[in-house]
């Protein structure tokens, strides 16, 4: 039976490690849980850090690169959206790692070189020993550019690092799409491998063969870790990572459903599609923004985001609230990193959309948003709630979602999404931490008792008997 069972272990998916083994400096400000992280990424080689939002992916991606340097003699590039490049070389400051710099092409001299993804076609990968992703939820998209562009621009670029939070709660194959770019394993193969194609399921359309779920994701942990809060790593202290109360509060407008209704029909049942619910957006956009502004005025001081999904929404919010922060995707890169900063900066009040700034951004200072409409993505929904409801939050945050009473479909929507996420997360964080506890019992044991040989032992060994 032990050989049967070293059989049928031997045919689980594995991924051996391709990169070295070093140790984090005394001087780090990395806390313990961090440093792990680090040293495990390191030791893998082509590795990936799901670590939820506020644990420090910033500073870990930083130090990681700063070792690939250490240990190469070539530079790392840092990939992210724009305005994260820019705090990126902020927190390189903070946390006291040399030779970072925003670069737009490859002829730098810095040891770590940071670039939004829109310049990366310039850059000449050849001349890096390592690339980090920031906010590798890019890769997303099966058939997207960036996700075709990056897994050929780093095929032959030796260590490789992805740091997201947990990916696409929705769509168990981006983690497929990471494993790809890190060479682990194409995501078509991943699929046939572990899992079906439920045509009958249009939130997940691919699900994980029963059978095959705990191999997955135990596959899944020999590559990538997750991360909630610092036990989830080892034995540390989850006391710094409390999150404050989150309050989430739903307005309804209501809509007349007997205007417009179709011929031979009582009423007007909205369809779900794209089409239809932005029509039903627009007969309730003043209501709507009547509702933000006597939100916003009742804490005036507060800083407020709010989050919209149409271009219509955002321009009545900006003759609304006089003064507020437009940033919208019709603007050049650098107008949006500003007005991104300038909020971060100095508070007040900002007005954008989900895609634009849903990603990496750090604001803390903001404990009030408004979202203008419902979403069918819970991802963009979860990431933006996320920019402000994070590790470092003191306050209780307060979610506004003001929709109108045709738009309740798209919020069950949304819950049902979130079940998917929550239990990936579930079954991710169990593999991580299973795994994490193996890498942390293989470092630990450190043998240091010579135990003396049986004289009948070395006189077998002498002689060469059996």
């Amino acid at each position: 039976m032990s050989d049967y069972a070293q059989f049928i272990a031997g045919k689980h998916a594995t991924t051996p490690d391709s990169g070295f083994s070093r140790r984090v400096g005394p001087d780090s400000l990395l806390f313990p849980f961090q440093r792990q992280l680090v040293e495990w990424a390191w030791m893998k080689g082509r590795a990936a850090l799901f670590a939820d939002t506020g644990l420090g992916k910033t500073p870990m991606q930083l130090t990681w690169a700063d070792g690939v340097v250490s240990e190469t003699g070539r530079p790392v590039l840092i990939l992210g959206p724009l305005a994260v490049v820019r705090q990126t070389e902020a927190e390189a400051v903070k946390f006291g790692i040399d030779g970072v710099a925003v670069v737009r092409d490859s002829l730098s001299a810095n040891r770590i070189q940071v670039c939004n993804f829109e310049m990366a076609k310039h850059l000449d990968f050849s001349a890096y020993a390592g690339v980090v992703i920031d906010e590798s939820s890019i890769l997303k998209n099966a058939f997207g550019k960036y996700r075709r562009q990056l897994i050929e621009w780093c095929a032959d670029v030796p260590y490789r690092l992805a740091c997201s939070a947990t990916p696409s709660p929705n769509d168990h194959t981006e983690l497929g799409n990471h494993s790809e770019w890190l060479s682990v394993m194409d995501h078509a193969v991943m699929k046939a491998r572990w899992f079906l194609n439920d045509l009958g399921d249009t939130v997940q359309p691919w699900r994980l063969k029963r059978h095959a779920v705990d191999d997955f994701w135990r596959w899944s942990a020999t590559w990538a870790r997750c991360v909630s809060k610092p036990s989830d790593v080892g034995d540390y202290d989850d006391s710094r990572y409390d999150l404050p109360p989150l309050r989430i509060e739903q307005h309804v407008v209501s809509v007349d459903i007997v205007k417009d209704a179709p011929d031979g029909m009582l009423f007007r049942v909205p369809e779900m599609s794209a089409t239809s619910i932005h029509r039903e957006k627009r007969r309730t956009l003043d209501a709507r923004v009547r509702m933000m502004v006597d939100l916003v005025n009742r804490e005036p001081d507060e800083p407020w985001v709010i989050w919209c999904e149409t271009n219509d929404e955002q321009d009545a919010a900006v003759a609304a609230i006089p003064g507020i922060i437009d940033v919208r995707g019709s603007m050049t890169p650098i107008q949006k990193a500003d007005g991104l900063l300038a909020f971060a900066q100095h508070g007040g009040c900002i007005v954008t959309k989900p895609k634009i700034a849903g990603m990496g951004l750090n604001w803390q200072h903001s404990a009030r948003a408004v979202f203008l409409g419902g979403s069918y993505s819970f991802e963009q929904f979860y990431q933006a709630l996320r920019r402000q409801y994070r590790f470092g939050q003191p306050r209780e945050v307060h979610a506004h979602v003001i929709m109108a009473s045709t738009e309740r479909r798209i919020w069950q929507a949304i819950h049902r999404k979130a079940g998917h996420h929550e239990r990936m997360r579930v079954a991710m964080l169990e593999a991580s931490r299973k795994a994490a506890r193996e890498y942390t019992s293989r470092l630990g044991y450190q043998p240091s008792h010579l135990a003396p040989v049986p004289l009948w032992l070395r006189s077998l060994t002498t002689t060469g008997e059996k």
